[in-house]
């Protein structure tokens, strides 16, 4: 079982990552996308700027699918359920939770799920 210190150091974590991603949402409207690319000086510039702007939304909507699952995982805080495998019902290990806390298999289901998916 995962101690209530451990819990609220990886909470804390969530929450500053959720802060961040939203932070830099905001950042991302207020500077890069209010700039029309047809104002730039020549068609090169306007290239650059259209890719630039395509990775940054790209990047901004894997942010967003995050923000998604980092919810999800402070829900799953709250009702009790964080740290327990969706698949098999046992705990997810301390280490893999410190390193993506918004997990939702155990190292063994997800071993299997992604074999599973190799077939398909």
């Amino acid at each position: 079982m995962i101690s209530a210190e451990d819990l609220a150091i990886i909470k804390k974590e969530l929450l500053k990552e959720r802060a961040r991603i939203l932070e830099a949402g905001d950042r991302t409207i207020e500077n890069g996308l209010q700039q029309n690319p047809e104002d730039l000086p020549d068609f090169a510039d306007q290239s650059s700027f259209e890719s630039d702007r395509n990775f940054i939304l790209r990047m901004r909507d894997r942010e967003r699918k995050l923000l998604v699952k980092i919810d999800e995982a402070l829900e799953r805080m709250e009702t009790g359920t964080f740290g327990i495998c969706d698949k098999c019902g046992e705990e997810i290990g301390l280490k893999r939770l410190v390193a993506r806390p918004v997990v939702t298999l155990c190292v063994q289901c997800k071993t299997l799920q992604e074999k599973q998916e190799r077939f398909f």
